[in-house]
Parts: structure tokens; C-alpha cells; sequence
């Protein structure tokens, strides 16, 4: 069943990039794909390094979070590097 709109009271606020995320999504690491929806946050939940092509980057300007613990990374993420992530269990927060 979907959503229902009169149970949703933040329907008809505006979204920015520090308000909450709207819909969620299991992220599968990918050398070669970008997300669905670009993510305004990721979250881990088992450690390890998380490299990822932000939404401003270019494809040769991945960034590794090294050893980034369980919980939120807080950056707008386009795409999860295969190569140089070893953190699982990652979630994309996007609206």
C-alpha cells in the first residue's frame, strides 16, 4: 500500500539538504553505475572505508572516507565506488 498524503505532515514543506530524507535505499557499490537517486546522505552500518563520487565531483574525483565508523556520512553522494569500499551494509537517504 502506498504512503498516505494526510499522514504525512511534511508533505508540503520544502525539501534542502538538511532536512530529513523522504525515502531510503540499500546501496549496491558500483565502479561504473551512479545511483538511482543521487543521495543527500549515506548511512553505514558495519565500518570500513567508503569511497564515493560526490553529486559536485567529477568521475576521476572519488574521495575515500577512511575508516568511517556505523552511522551518517553527510554528503550528497552520486555514486559508492566498488573499488576502495570495504564498508557494508550502506544505505542512501535521498528525497
Amino acid at each position: 500500500m502506498p504512503a498516505i498524503p494526510e499522514r504525512d505532515g511534511l508533505l508540503n514543506h520544502g525539501r534542502d539538504a538538511s532536512g530529513p530524507a523522504r525515502r531510503a535505499a540499500a546501496v549496491t557499490p558500483s565502479d561504473a553505475v551512479d545511483l538511482t537517486s543521487y543521495a543527500k546522505a549515506l548511512y553505514v552500518g558495519a565500518a570500513g572505508n567508503v569511497r564515493v563520487l560526490t553529486v559536485g565531483g567529477e568521475d576521476g574525483d572519488a574521495t575515500t572516507f577512511a575508516n568511517h565508523p556505523v552511522g551518517w556520512l553527510p554528503v550528497q553522494v552520486r555514486r559508492v565506488l566498488a573499488t576502495g569500499t570495504t564498508a557494508t551494509q550502506i544505505v542512501a537517504a535521498f528525497d
